[in-house]
């Protein structure tokens, strides 16, 4: 029978005896008998290099990979939910899992609805035209008829909605990965997508894709774009944000998270408040 473990008992028992529920059961770890908490996380995949499939189907990247260094920091038996963005927020709330690590960020709005852990990285948003193309993304004349394309619900959909939406056709998908087939199809002038995405789907940095990056990379205004990625939980489990927060000091500290950072990407993604 799953019961609590004694490292959480007093952390979650205010929240229990107020009404709440508590959202980290436990089991007997079978490998050396130690009591572990059992953590459900939610991802959206596919998302590379941050979450995705491999060819056998199993989960990987950059996201799943610190994930569990995390747990295993923490001592939690954790498991991954697989999970639309557009249902991920009401799928926590409604107790599906127990925490959210894909790539969500920090953004007001959301925080009036789950408690964030402290940021973990910060991955830059592009503008992404095929080659060959004469788009002025400063030439807000020259924009109009054009379309781009974002995954919807996102910092992006916001950001190109609020800057952008009285001169661009606003395409919406589902998935990131939607947003780059129709890139590849020609139904999108425009897309405008995480860098390590753009980077992955549609190889805007090698020399024979069709596709190239246009202008800067974009990680402002704060407003918008947050103050990083972090993993997000019910807003009475503080508990377990704490746990996952202290564990991300542990990665960061033994040069974890440096490695894994280097296996998926060739540029920094930490937050500024990591630097």
């Amino acid at each position: 029978m799953n019961r609590l473990s004694p490292r959480l008992v007093g952390a979650l028992l205010l929240p229990m005896l107020l009404g709440a529920g508590v959202s980290v059961q436990a089991d007997e770890a079978a490998a050396d008998g130690e009591e572990r908490d059992i953590v459900r996380i939610a991802v959206d995949v596919p998302y590379p290099p941050m979450e995705y499939r491999t060819p056998e189907g199993e989960l990987t990247g950059f996201d799943i990979d610190l994930g569990n260094a995390l747990c295993e920091r923490a001592q939690f038996e954790c498991t991954w939910v697989v999970q639309n963005w557009d249902g991920i927020i009401p799928g926590l709330m409604a107790r599906k899992y127990d925490a959210i690590m894909s790539s969500m960020r920090i953004t007001e709005a959301r925080s009036r609805r789950v408690l964030f852990t402290e940021p973990y990285a910060l991955s830059p948003k592009v503008w992404v035209a095929r080659q060959g193309r004469d788009i002025d993304i400063a030439d807000r004349a020259g924009l109009k008829e054009l379309n781009v394309g974002v995954q919807r619900g996102t910092t992006q959909d916001r950001y190109v909605t609020e800057r952008y939406g009285d001169v661009l056709d606003i395409r919406r998908y589902a998935t990131a990965d939607d947003v780059a087939v129709d890139m590849q199809s020609g139904r999108l002038d425009l897309a405008f997508l995480n860098y390590p995405v753009a980077l992955d789907t549609l190889q805007i940095t090698r020399p024979e894709s069709d596709f190239t990056q246009l202008g800067p990379r974009i990680n402002s205004p704060q407003s918008i774009f947050g103050k990083g990625n972090a993993i997000a939980v019910r807003p009475y489990d503080r508990a377990l944000a704490e746990a996952f927060n202290r564990a991300l000091d542990d990665v960061y500290r033994d040069g974890t998270f440096e490695r894994l950072m280097q296996r998926y990407f060739d540029y920094d993604i930490r937050p500024p408040s990591r630097d």
